[in-house]
């Protein structure tokens, strides 16, 4: 299940960077506007790689990296979605964006779910050399 979730990781990281980077760029050059116009500056799939990372690279820092992370886009997507589904404006940006964030979500709650079921096993797992 960790190698899933590392991959997962590094498939929503690829992902993140196609629709918030690669394609608003696209969509401004066909567009004749300024390449940053519709770039939605993010660095969570930083973090996303280095979480992946970290997953198939055990660490001592792994687990409770996992839990933090988890938690923190947890909250995060969950108060981003309550505000937008308060007066949501659906256009091509804002629906790219809300795919990702239920993926990203899905993600993140699996991994706390399967890391608090597995705290004991996980805990002792050896770091990666």
């Amino acid at each position: 299940m960790i190698a899933f979730l590392a991959h997962f990781l590094f498939l929503l990281a690829a992902w993140t960077l196609t629709i918030k980077f690669v394609f608003p760029v696209a969509y401004a050059l066909a567009e004749g506007a300024p390449i940053g116009t519709y770039i939605y500056w993010d660095f969570w799939w930083v973090i996303h790689l280095w979480l992946g990372w970290a997953l198939l690279k055990w660490q001592r820092y792994s687990y409770p990296l996992a839990i933090g992370v988890s938690v923190a886009e947890i909250i995060i997507i969950v108060t981003k979605f309550v505000l937008f589904l308060s007066a949501p404006q659906w256009t091509i940006w804002t629906t790219n964006w809300f795919i990702n964030k239920l993926f990203v979500l899905a993600c993140f709650v699996l991994m706390l779910s399967c890391f608090l079921i597995n705290t004991g096993r996980l805990r002792r797992l050896a770091p990666v050399t």
